[in-house]
């Protein structure tokens, strides 16, 4: 085998293992957002600049990729089967969330990587604040 075929083949390799990983990550993410409730981007952002080396940008775009729409369908179904889902109100962020979205989006992409990092940041300790000192 020449040296050129080896690289192809040490290339496809780690293809195949990045593509597994990041199935397990969205598996993990997955289970962790349907038991907590939590939105994927709070874990998949870091995961994707830890683990896949992207910049804030690449990982937060991807992040809302992954997270389109039917993603949380299940999750949700299975939360309102039981009651405990509100479907006016889910719709009504919905659509203030796919406005929202795409000003803040727009807006990002002019905000310098470190401090979009620390904005990211800043927003977990605030929420976890709250959540953990909160009533």
């Amino acid at each position: 085998m020449d040296l050129r075929c080896s690289f192809i083949i040490c290339r496809v390799a780690k293809e195949v293992l990045v593509n597994w990983m990041m199935l397990l990550v969205g598996l993990v993410v997955g289970v962790v957002s349907g038991v907590v409730g939590i939105g994927g981007g709070i874990l998949f952002v870091p995961a994707l600049v830890w683990l896949a080396g992207m910049d804030q940008h690449k990982a937060q775009g991807t992040s809302l990729g992954a997270l389109l729409l039917p993603v949380g369908l299940f999750a949700f179904l299975e939360y309102y089967r039981k009651g405990n889902a509100d479907l006016r109100i889910a719709l009504l962020l919905a659509v203030g969330f796919l406005v929202g979205g795409y000003f803040g989006a727009a807006g990002a992409q002019y905000i310098p990587e470190v401090w979009l990092r620390r904005i990211f940041a800043l927003t977990l300790i605030a929420v976890g604040g709250r959540m953990w000192f909160g009533r």
